[in-house]
């Protein structure tokens, strides 16, 4: 399982941000901030209600946008949290995977595989012809409390 992940840091993504000419309002760096407080998994229209309370000018498409720019960019991990919606994460340095619990909705990272998942993307690279820029592979069980409450 995951260790303690190095997380990135508001500079970091600031510079990041600079570097691919995206402009830092002052709405995009409130969001940014409040999302990067967030230690846990949030959807957007719970940072949205979060940044409400003191910054009626941030609008929810404002904040649906930069959550999406940010994992565009690789800064925010996004996992899906039911239907259509989908929660967010300020990303770690390191590539890393999810194990998502269909019970209580607990978001669990882990780390392992990479020979393998490369050796996969080559593979399917080589018998497709698709060149993989990136994946995203989530596990959906139950996690061990919950696994434990069902027993």
């Amino acid at each position: 399982m995951a260790q303690h992940q190095m997380v990135l840091n508001e500079d970091r993504i600031k510079t990041t941000l600079k570097q691919h000419r995206y402009k830092l309002t002052r709405q995009r760096r409130l969001i940014i901030s409040e999302f990067i407080s967030s230690k846990d998994f949030i959807t957007p229209a719970d940072l949205y209600n979060k940044l409400q309370k003191d910054h009626h000018d941030i609008g929810m498409v404002t904040v649906y946008r930069t959550l999406d720019m940010l994992d565009k960019l690789g800064l925010a991990c996004k996992v899906h949290a039911g239907g259509d919606c989908h929660s967010y994460k300020i990303n770690t340095v390191e590539r890393h995977h999810h194990l998502l619990c269909s019970n209580c909705g607990a978001v669990i990272n882990f780390t392992c595989c990479e020979k393998e998942l490369t050796e996969l993307e080559g593979k399917i690279t080589a018998e497709t012809g698709f060149v993989i820029e990136n994946h995203v592979l989530e596990f959906v069980g139950y996690c061990q409390k919950c696994n434990k409450d069902n027993t």
